[in-house]
């Protein structure tokens, strides 16, 4: 197979950029995601925006980090499958490592650090990044009115609880039967909507068989027991932290008894408040577990499937261009994949933008994206700096 792009003489900027976000890119995966397009299409322009909109609906439609495998795709996409090792690489290990010593100190002290004052600051400067993210995407993404339709018929089952890869799924074969058929805009309209709604209940069904995964007895904790348990969850899960929660509390505090709910919890804060992909958790998890070893096999365990998984699909991209039924399955996908991205912004700002100052810093923040070219990385330093300066007054 042959590798894409122009190879190894952007083997270095790919590996510095994904370096650099996974020490600065806060936020989860719509932020991480938000800060690849600024760096990837608006500053370099490696990609286009459609081509980093099928990118990001490559990841949705594949279980693993969201955030994790948009930094592999685009490694690859520029420097081959020496760039897909590094960009992913580069993305994890400074998560890792800051991961790494909160969980030292957390087995000696046994209490995860506080970080609110932290967060309060980034935390708005971060959904300003996705909002400016998502309204250029969404002017790529949303082609006729029947995207539009989609868009808009895929936030409203997200917000209804619809289950996250049967509305993306959905989304894509409904446009691509729509549009392919020649109904009239009217009918095509209802008949997504139609096509939608009916999702719910596979996303009903899916839950259902996950529900009854049977647990066995408790055992000691084992190394090799460990990474593959974090290898069997970075193959089959799709999400978000949350579902990462469900799936952790399931195999290590329900089934085998190594966690408590505290320790769980703390886990995932952790993962949360930490710059880099939300799946250093497992690092966090693997160090109480079993000490460096522990962190270093779950950190592998459940991050090795996505470099697998992209190195398989990521030939695929172009070729579902070619075709007017992929193209069109693909423009579904893509709107669909904004209409969570918006979901999870709508989610997070709520939680984000608590007060006037921060809901100063979301408006300011924006509106410096809009007018100028500054990185990304700068606003959500400065929203730290404010955070720290309330924290301090």
């Amino acid at each position: 197979m042959r590798d894409p792009g122009p190879a190894e003489s952007e083997l270095w900027p790919v590996t510095r950029l994904f370096f650099r976000l996974g020490v600065t890119a806060f936020g989860g995966p719509a932020a991480h995601i938000a800060m690849m397009r600024d760096e990837v299409v608006k500053r370099r322009r490696w990609v286009t925006d459609q081509e980093f909109l099928d990118l990001v609906s490559a990841t949705n439609l594949i279980p693993g980090p969201n955030s994790t495998e948009m930094a592999i795709h685009l490694g690859y996409r520029r420097a081959g499958w020496r760039g897909l090792v590094a960009a992913g690489a580069a993305f994890i290990i400074p998560a890792m490592a800051i991961v790494t010593f909160l969980a030292a100190a957390y087995v000696r002290y046994g209490s995860a650090p506080q970080a609110g004052w932290l967060l309060y600051g980034v935390k708005p400067v971060i959904i300003a990044i996705v909002v400016h993210a998502l309204w250029g995407l969404g002017r790529t993404a949303v082609k006729d009115a029947l995207t539009g339709v989609a868009a808009v018929a895929a936030l409203a089952l997200y917000f209804a609880g619809v289950n996250e890869i049967v509305l993306l799924i959905t989304a894509g074969l409904a446009v691509s039967l729509i549009r392919n058929v020649g109904r009239a805009r009217g009918t095509a309209a209802v008949s997504l909507a139609v096509l939608l709604a009916k999702s719910a209940d596979s996303a009903a069904a899916l839950g259902a068989v996950a529900a009854g995964i049977v647990a066995a007895d408790a055992i000691p904790v084992s190394l090799s027991r460990l990474f593959l348990i974090f290898l069997k969850i970075g193959s089959v899960l799709y999400g978000s932290g949350y579902v990462l929660l469900a799936f952790l509390r399931a195999d290590l505090v329900q089934r085998l008894g190594w966690l408590t709910d505290r320790q769980l919890l703390d886990a995932i804060a952790i993962g949360q408040f930490t710059p880099g992909p939300v799946f250093t958790t497992a690092t966090f998890i693997g160090y109480i577990l079993g000490g460096l070893p522990g962190a270093v096999l779950g950190t592998v365990g459940i991050f090795l499937p996505a470099f697998v998984l992209v190195a398989l699909s990521h030939p695929l991209i172009p070729r579902l261009r070619r075709s007017a039924w992929t193209a069109a399955l693909l423009d579904g996908v893509n709107v669909a994949s904004l209409a969570l991205m918006a979901g999870v912004a709508w989610r997070l700002g709520r939680a984000a933008v608590v007060d006037p100052l921060t809901a100063g810093l979301a408006l300011v923040s924006l509106v410096i994206l809009v007018r100028t070219r500054v990185n990304s990385a700068w606003l959500v330093l400065g929203g730290a700096l404010v955070g720290l300066a309330w924290h301090l007054a």
